[in-house]
């Protein structure tokens, strides 16, 4: 970018490294300052008065946060890997608290924060002073709020402290040209796509580029090449001398998604994320299955009704990519051979397996996913952790991708929920302390499960197969007070008295 003729700036959220200030992750405070950056290095001698944003992950969201605040001389932005909702992206997926990444993550960014500031040799006493209020943000800001939500105090439910620093509240203000890299294995799986639709609808000049790749992997963007518009440095100059520099960049030659299709590993374009004109494919769950044991079906006609025993195992999850995904892409880049990343087989025995028979022709999907399911449960909830996967003729299964639901919030809200042809692919729950309910002792009743989307297809002679597990191990974990509710045996019910289903938007 130097070598191009920008000014490239590097800048400390408020409370982080050499910033003074308490650090509030996305705060109201935090947002505006973004903002005002924008407008501060557009007034500059040096500036043009033409700004562009870029970052990943944490910075990939403030640019959207900045956008949204419309500072002048904003006028393009390139973010990697960002987030749209915290609490249902990330915090707490489905009703259960990530208890893989955010603690890292709070703790990472706390401790680099009691890094003395780059200026310590030439205004120690500033500097000193930094340093506490770093240090105080962690004893104020960041241990009490992740107590907090171990304990099932408020930060385990949605609310306001949560909608303040979700950009996803902000992205209708949004409409400078953006483009987007998310990762089908990311953090962001769920809102990456989820911003780009809302930008399209905005009618921002919007792309995104959505490949196989964990968070460490898309904030890095090294592979972004392989989706053939080049390089991440020659997409972003590209973008910026488009756009601040009224450059044709030829932007046309790229289509507003191009993404990597699971199962052919082959990459694909397309107008929008979810093709409309698609509709669904819908596989109905039919009999019985035993962990460890048999089977059940997926069918397009309704089979066998059947009760399924679900006793959660406390580590069901830790041999399968959901460890990578949500450790951030760590495990990766320790041991990318990791036969546990290559073969779901071995973990979904301690879930209930419902599969096709071997497909005549091929299944295409894209787009977020909703697994509906008729459970009672022992002690009144439960978690449900639902993979949806690919299983070769010779046995090697896929984890293609997963979704969570906690069964005491299964309240749905239709009006915010997401219908292809009439059907659910994409439930919303409230997640609040007044939606929890528990089923009644002998009350059977409807789950809707939100299967982060994806893209994806199961080539013929292979199968499609759900698994339902109780735990997803290290990834989420219930609030302390609701440990031994959700530990309690769950039934599954199918067939024609209940019609438990899988929902997949087309491709």
């Amino acid at each position: 970018m130097v070598k191009r003729g920008y000014n490239y700036l590097f800048v400390d959220a408020r409370g982080t490294g050499s910033s003074g200030g308490r650090w509030g992750a996305f705060s109201a405070r935090e947002n505006k300052d973004a903002g005002r950056i924008v407008g501060w290095a557009h007034r500059q001698d040096w500036s043009n008065g033409k700004v562009g944003m870029a970052g990943a992950s944490y910075m990939g969201i403030s640019q959207l946060m900045a956008a949204g605040h419309h500072p002048p001389g904003l006028k393009a932005i390139f973010p990697q890997v960002p987030g749209a909702d915290v609490y249902r992206d990330i915090v707490a997926s489905g009703g259960q608290i990530d208890v893989g990444f955010m603690p890292l993550w709070l703790a990472l960014v706390t401790g680099t924060g009691l890094i003395p500031p780059a200026y310590v040799g030439s205004d120690p006493a500033s500097a000193i002073g930094v340093l506490v209020d770093h240090l105080m943000a962690g004893g104020q800001f960041t241990l009490p709020l992740t107590l907090r939500a171990l304990l099932g105090q408020d930060p385990s439910y949605d609310g306001p402290f949560y909608r303040e620093r979700s950009a996803i509240e902000y992205i209708d203000d949004v409409t400078v040209p953006t483009f987007m890299v998310g990762g089908e294995l990311d953090l962001f799986q769920r809102g990456t796509p989820m911003l780009f639709e809302e930008l399209q609808r905005n009618g921002a000049p919007v792309k995104m580029i959505i490949g196989p790749w964990d968070h460490l992997e898309g904030s890095s963007g090294a592979d972004v090449g392989d989706a053939g518009h080049g390089t991440i440095a020659e997409l972003q100059l590209r973008w910026f001398d488009h756009w601040i520099k009224g450059r044709n960049g030829h932007l046309g030659e790229i289509a507003p998604v191009t993404y990597f299709e699971q199962g052919s590993d082959r990459w694909r374009t397309a107008r929008t994320w979810v093709d409309r004109d698609r509709g669904v494919h819908t596989r109905l769950l039919s009999g019985t299955s035993m962990q460890g044991g048999k089977a059940g079906g997926l069918r397009t006609e309704p089979g066998s009704g059947g009760e399924s025993t679900l006793l959660p195992v406390p580590v069901s999850g830790l041999c399968t990519r959901s460890t990578n995904q949500w450790t951030a892409g760590i495990l990766n880049q320790i041991w990318p051979d990791n036969p546990c990343f290559a073969n779901n087989d071995i973990n979904d025995h301690t879930g209930l397996i419902f599969q096709t028979r071997r497909l005549d022709r091929a299944v295409h999907f894209r787009g977020p996913i909703n697994a509906h399911l008729f459970v009672s449960s022992l002690g009144g909830d439960g978690m449900l952790s639902v993979a949806v996967e690919d299983v070769a003729p010779d046995g090697t299964v896929t984890r293609i991708t997963g979704g969570w639901q906690v069964i005491s919030q299964r309240k749905l809200i239709k009006t915010r929920s997401r219908y292809l042809d009439g059907r659910l692919i994409q439930p919303w729950h409230p997640f609040t302390r007044a939606s929890k309910d528990k089923l009644a002792p002998g009350e059977i009743a409807p789950v809707d499960v939100e299967i982060f989307p994806t893209a994806a297809v199961i080539r013929p002679g292979h199968r499609l197969r759900l698994t339902i597990q109780g735990y997803d191990v290290p990834h989420l974990l219930a609030p302390i007070p609701d440990i031994p509710g959700q530990a309690l045996p769950i039934t599954l019910y199918t067939g024609p008295g209940h019609r438990s289903s899988l929902t997949l938007p087309g491709q």
